[in-house]
């Protein structure tokens, strides 16, 4: 199962609950008739959406059933899934986000960075969160940073600027000199 959204509150009194996104196929995911996975409450349960709006970037969902502010507090905080087999279809040079996770990160020069722990979204873009060596190197995911991205090969080509790999990694020790094997 891979999420679809996530139910942020209640909205209004009659159970509708509004929904953070995290697709980027809203329209076919919370459509009238649309069955969603919940992933808390009375257990993982299938929802039907008998009603949806976009408002603002969120959606504005009525699920069969849920008919009171009450229940709709319920699913508060849940995880909407769908089965992973019921993905959309993508492109060419195109993936979802969840499958760069895992991925092992070379730079273009061949040097070992570490593998993808998570990928972040926000207002700036998708941000890699590579695991180095215990630190978290955070690296831009476009395609001047990024430009080989093998999802088949669990495999990505970073070509980041000079620094960034290293600006989130220990200090030296007390009397070390930093001068020594490169990592």
């Amino acid at each position: 199962m891979v999420v679809v959204g996530r139910v942020v509150r209640p909205h209004g009194l009659r159970g509708q609950v509004v929904i953070a996104p995290e697709t980027d196929f809203g329209a076919e995911r919370f459509a009238v008739g649309a069955k969603v996975w919940r992933s808390i409450g009375e257990g993982p349960g299938a929802l039907t959406i008998a009603e949806s709006h976009v408002r603002a970037d969120r959606w504005v969902v009525a699920f069969e059933g849920v008919t009171s502010v009450e229940s709709a507090e319920e699913l508060r905080d849940a995880e909407l899934r769908i089965p992973e087999d019921a993905r959309m279809p993508l492109g060419a040079d195109e993936y979802y986000l969840y499958d760069l996770v895992g991925c092992e990160v070379r730079t273009s020069a061949g040097v070992d960075v570490g593998r993808v722990q998570a990928v972040y979204t926000g207002a700036g873009g998708a941000l890699l969160s590579i695991d180095r060596d215990g630190a978290e190197v955070l690296v831009p995911l476009v395609k001047a940073m990024c430009p080989v991205i093998d999802v088949a090969g669990k495999r990505i080509v970073v070509d980041p600027p000079e620094g960034l790999l290293e600006v989130n990694l220990p200090a030296p020790a007390a009397g070390d000199d930093g001068v020594g094997e490169a990592r």
